[in-house]
């Protein structure tokens, strides 16, 4: 039968994220507290912690501050860089305008806040998860769940490593290994692929909104010394995006000489031309930021979808052994351009509710507790404020929507709860077909302060091993060129920021779809964004993808 060894755990953690290390984390500290025994592992599929993590990114520390209150004097690289100014531009293509603090409500000031690279708060919380005895895998991909027989989550399997393309065993193949939980805790980030498969299993997102997303693809840069200005943070709206889309920009002044930057493209966008690459490389030559890069360095590049959702598109958040915690589940507060802390927050009251689950003798049923504790949570009550903001973007626009928005916010601040919940639609169903638009004028990369995606790909430093099953795998092969190239001139040659997938032999009459899997960033936007839903992201042998070094 099978050849698989399995190892037991009373928690596995699918994902090495914040909210993964921080579930991690809190579980131990119970353990410790109460003088008990409690074997956690974290699986990461990144070649080590924080490879594939990226973010702005702007973090509020209140949930760092709950779980490990000494982290500014503890080594944390976050501490290094407080926030000291916050601005918000309004862009048009030659002009920016600062929108007034005394407009936003107080929660938008990004007081008492921090930047810094996620990746690196990563490895840092899990040098401390180690500490305590978490054991960690990193490069070891959770490719499969395992259920009882009578239905209940029973933990995962990690890859099969040593996979031919064909799906022969190569010499130094070897198989996935088994890790049997009494809970399994699914922290893989926006779009997981066992998430996705675990809400469609149980049904999670039935009494929810569709989850919706946006694209983030972020740039850092070694800046002239003279304009850099630490803990200096700029976000963007309006300018390039048009009336077809939404989005906006971040600079964020960081450690050594540093400036993370990047714009969000949110994937409800009409216009099946729109490359939210493109968008970001033309946001770039707006004349306030051009001139802060020149006579800088871009060192490196990255792309990450988001959740946009809000508490409406979180779904319910426990199965018969497991939770979701974290992206996978949802809990950005998308106007404050912040997840980290509801990330963390979530898998703390996770991790408290398994905790006292395995303590009571119990196993593999739901932890009803957590949810209980997230709607009693100043998270819940963050993520109630805003639940209107996106919506109303989307379904007015950038001006009157931002307008309409803030009034709610300010609404909700003062205690004043709005009597609705405004809806989403999935993103995939929002394409108009392309003889219904105009295609965007994006500039040509001049190779200093704009870029094409390969050479862009090539900074983000990934790698997958060539000969294994490609990862970006279709339903129906026959769907992008018989449907997708008639209707949107197949718009995953546009929305994939790392060039994967082309179509080729237009001019020849004889169109083929090529997949350039190795240039995979692990966006999870073809899985999101596709018009029928056709392409499905699997996750690759462990360690491949990207290997972000200060994301």
């Amino acid at each position: 039968m099978s050849e698989r060894e399995s190892m037991p755990y009373d928690v596995v953690i699918v994902g090495a994220g914040p909210a993964g290390l921080s579930a991690a984390i809190r579980l131990k500290q119970l353990a410790a507290e109460t003088g008990g025994e409690l074997a956690v592992c974290v699986l990461e599929k990144g070649s080590e912690v924080g490879a594939h993590i990226l973010s702005g990114a702007v973090i509020d520390p209140i949930a760092l501050d709950e779980l490990l209150p000494d982290w500014r004097d503890d080594g944390c690289p976050l501490a290094e860089v407080p926030v000291t100014e916050n601005l918000h531009w309004v862009l048009s293509a030659t002009k920016q305008r600062n929108l007034p603090h005394a407009l936003t409500p107080p929660f938008m000031h990004n007081k008492g806040t921090y930047t810094g690279s996620l990746g690196n708060l990563c490895r840092w919380l899990a040098g401390k998860a180690e500490e305590l005895g978490v054991e960690i895998f990193p490069g070891f991909a959770a490719a499969e769940i395992l259920f009882h027989e009578d239905g209940r989550v029973k933990g995962v399997a990690t890859g099969d490593m040593g996979v031919a393309r064909d799906g022969t065993h190569k010499p130094d193949y070897q198989p996935g290994l088994e890790l049997h939980a009494k809970y399994t805790f699914f922290a893989e980030g926006v779009r997981g692929h066992l998430s996705k498969e675990i809400i469609r299993q149980f049904d999670l997102a039935r009494d929810s909104d569709p989850q919706v997303y946006g694209l983030g693809i972020k740039e850092l840069w070694d800046i002239d010394p003279a304009k850099h200005v630490p803990g200096r943070v700029i976000h963007t709206q309006g300018w390039p995006l048009g009336d077809d889309a939404n989005g906006g920009g971040f600079i964020y002044h960081q450690a050594g000489g540093q400036v993370a930057l990047g714009f969000v493209t949110w994937l409800n966008y009409t216009n099946p031309y729109i490359s939210p690459f493109q968008e970001m490389q033309k946001w770039k030559t707006h004349p306030a930021i051009a001139e802060l890069l020149k006579g800088g360095k871009r060192v490196s590049y990255g792309a990450r979808a988001i959740n946009d959702g809000g508490l409406q598109a979180i779904p319910k958040l426990t199965f018969p052994g497991g939770v979701l915690v974290g992206c996978s589940a949802g809990f950005l507060n998308v106007p404050r351009i912040k997840g980290t802390h509801g990330a963390m927050k979530s898998a703390m009251l996770a991790a408290e509710a398994a905790f006292a689950a395995v303590q009571a003798g119990r196993e593999g049923d739901e932890l009803t507790d957590y949810p209980a504790a997230f709607r009693a949570s100043w998270l819940y009550k963050e993520l109630s404020t805003v639940r209107n903001v996106v919506p109303l973007v989307k379904k007015y626009g950038d001006t009157l929507g931002s307008g309409l928005a803030g009034v709610t916010m300010w609404a909700e601040h003062f205690g004043l709860k709005m009597p609705f919940t405004m809806k989403h639609k999935p993103d995939h169903e929002s394409l108009w077909r392309k003889d219904q638009v105009k295609k965007p004028d994006y500039p040509k990369p001049d190779g200093v302060l704009t870029f094409d995606r390969l050479s862009s790909v090539f900074l983000s430093n990934t790698n997958h091993e060539e000969d294994q099953p490609v990862h970006l795998t279709l339903k129906n092969a026959d769907v992008p060129i018989e449907h997708n190239l008639p209707l949107f001139d197949e718009p995953a040659q546009r929305y994939c920021p790392a060039g994967v997938y082309e179509v080729v032999g237009v001019e020849e009459g004889d169109p083929k779809f090529v997949i350039n899997a190795q240039n995979c960033v692990h966006c999870k936007t073809c899985d999101i964004k596709d018009p029928t839903q056709n392409i499905n992201w699997v996750v690759p042998e462990g360690g491949g993808g990207p290997n972000y070094p200060n994301m």
